[in-house]
């Protein structure tokens, strides 16, 4: 999750500067804006999830969410309302706008950086889609899974995989977060007639991490229960 950039819009200016702070300290890079109007003056477009006040100004923040989801550009990125206003009509508006989340002032700081982990997350895992055309997909930022081709690329650049390892790929990519032990993967990859041992996993899965680097990390080991690829 590191390196995702947050844009912070709030009339407060000590507030900014807190959420600024704390964000930066669990890894986020952050930027402020004070006011819906300078937001907009920046390039939305590069945030990965945008913090937003309802009372601000001229424009409100339900109008600059309204002007975000609008456009193609910004449609996609995630919004959290942090507001004062908490009543019925006004969730229910944020949410009626394409709002991930809502959260009322006074809140916890910490509980703001736990709310913005977890929309990350489950925007990430809406990333990992598949398209059904010509072809079907798998597909996780650069990471492209042919699943009739049977190829893969990162980056438009292919990867050479054998059966085994494309096989391993597509059953943890098809269900992300999920760990499945050495024994379901011998059981789902490997066919019946073949005898191999639970370490013959772990060869192929330190073979595969190698080869879809910078993906590699993302094939993560969960001590005494097997693997799984991790968002």
């Amino acid at each position: 999750m590191a390196n995702e950039r947050i844009l912070v819009v709030d009339d407060e200016e000590d507030l900014c500067e807190i959420l600024k702070f704390n964000l930066q300290q669990a890894g986020f890079q952050t930027d402020t804006a004070l006011s819906a109007e300078e937001a907009l003056t920046m390039n939305v477009a590069q945030y990965d999830l945008i913090l937003l006040d309802v009372m601000m100004g001229e424009m409100s923040g339900f109008q600059m969410a309204s002007i975000v989801r609008n456009s193609k550009l910004t449609a996609h990125i995630p919004i959290i309302f942090c507001t004062a206003r908490e009543t019925e009509e006004d969730t229910l508006k944020g949410l009626n706008l394409g709002a991930d989340d809502y959260i009322a002032k006074p809140f916890s700081v910490r509980e703001v950086v736990a709310r913005v982990k977890a929309v990350l997350r489950r925007t990430s895992r809406q990333n990992i889609k598949k398209e059904t055309d010509e072809k079907q997909f798998i597909q996780y930022e650069t990471l492209k899974m042919d699943l009739v081709g049977k190829k893969v690329t990162i980056n438009g650049k292919n990867v050479e995989l054998t059966k085994t390892e494309f096989e391993i790929l597509r059953l943890l990519l098809q269900h992300p977060d999920v760990v499945f032990s050495r024994e379901d993967l011998l059981k789902r990859v490997w066919s019946d007639e073949v005898y191999v041992n639970d370490r013959t996993v772990d060869v192929h899965i330190t073979r595969l991490r190698k080869k879809i680097v910078p993906y590699g990390n993302h094939l993560v080991a969960r001590l005494g229960y097997g693997y799984c690829f991790e968002m």
